[in-house]
């Protein structure tokens, strides 16, 4: 999980489309500034308790943000945590993206 969410912004991070997008996946991608100095926190079991708008997404794993993005500030929004499920072919695939708004820095 971890690997696959360093392959993933990396991936955005270089403005370049994913293959680890679910074949569903429809939310908001940012541009690749968004993805520039992020990286995988700890993954977890979905928790529909915690993140009730994507539980009928049904994905199984979450898995945090870490690091900000070049420039950000107060206000900034950018990606914060990432849901994954199994995918068809067995591997997981990215099934939804939620978004973090940045209140101060330090």
């Amino acid at each position: 999980m971890i690997q696959a969410t360093e392959s993933l912004v990396a991936d955005l991070a270089a403005g370049e489309n994913s293959d680890l997008l679910c074949a569903d996946f429809a939310a908001d991608l940012g541009t690749a500034a968004d993805w520039s100095g992020r990286s995988a926190g700890e993954p977890e079991k979905f928790a529909a308790r915690y993140w009730p708008d994507q539980a009928e997404l049904n994905p199984q794993w979450s898995i945090n943000l870490e690091g900000l993005p070049d420039g950000a500030g107060p206000g900034s929004d950018f990606p914060g945590d990432v849901f994954f499920r199994e995918a068809d072919d067995g591997g997981l695939c990215v099934v939804d993206i939620t978004w973090t708004t940045l209140v101060s820095v330090g």
